[in-house]
């Protein structure tokens, strides 16, 4: 049996199962990427639930494992080497658990990049740009009189998503007939955009076609349906 003792996340969310993977998450869009990877895969994992809403990743537990202080996290007792290995951001745990597994990652060299081209695009541009959005719609930042920053968001993410549009052209998925971590990365935060934040008239979703048909592809998936709904939330 795995020993995580070295981990002081461990100490507060203790693993039953010590030889599976063990997530630290919330299910927020960057939550549910690895969610639903590790179901896309299969590999056995135990989710633990983060309640972001009290501030629980900032505890000196969570913070030993991810000091940025963010969902999701994961700890592999079969990591490199065989040794159990820590690692956090969604982006680096898609590829790990990618290349772990050799699924969900084209082989060849040339689609490979262009797939993880795609994820860093979603790391760098539509969460951040989507996030903003939500916050200064939704949140406390709708408070605000002045309205610019609303409108930036707004553009910018509009014109996101019609990147996403045109790379749909011809494509069920971003790489074309095959789903990878590409698509995985972006479904938590489309989805979230339209249906959380209210902001689909606010971009003019349905003026798409393209992103919204990849959309419900993507949604009618078993194991994104069951990944959307990890770590469970305490009733």
């Amino acid at each position: 049996m795995a020993d995580l003792s070295a981990f002081p996340i461990t100490s507060r969310w203790a693993a039953q199962h010590p030889d599976r993977i063990q997530l630290y998450s919330t299910p927020t869009p960057n939550g549910v990427k690895v969610s639903i990877m590790l179901e896309e895969t299969g590999l056995p994992y135990e989710p633990h639930f983060i309640n972001i809403g009290e501030n629980e990743t900032w505890g000196p537990e969570f913070l030993s494992l991810n000091p940025n202080g963010k969902i999701p996290a994961i700890i592999d007792p079969n990591g490199p080497e065989g040794k159990p290995f820590g690692l956090f951001e969604s982006g680096a745990i898609l590829l790990y658990l990618a290349e772990k597994t050799g699924q969900l990652l084209p082989s060849d060299p040339v689609r490979r990049y262009e797939t993880i081209q795609w994820v860093f695009f979603q790391m760098a541009a539509v969460g951040p740009m989507f996030g903003q959005l939500g916050f200064f719609h939704k949140f406390a930042g709708r408070e605000i009189e002045d309205k610019r920053p609303l409108e930036r968001y707004r553009n910018e993410s509009k014109r996101l998503l019609g990147v996403l549009e045109t790379r749909l052209e011809g494509r069920d998925w971003i790489m074309g007939e095959e789903y990878t971590i590409a698509d995985i990365s972006l479904l938590g935060w489309v989805r979230n955009l339209i249906g959380f934040y209210g902001a689909g008239e606010l971009v003019e979703f349905d003026s798409l076609k393209r992103v919204p048909a990849w959309l419900e592809r993507g949604l009618a998936r078993p194991a994104v349906e069951r990944g959307l709904a990890i770590p469970a939330r305490p009733a």
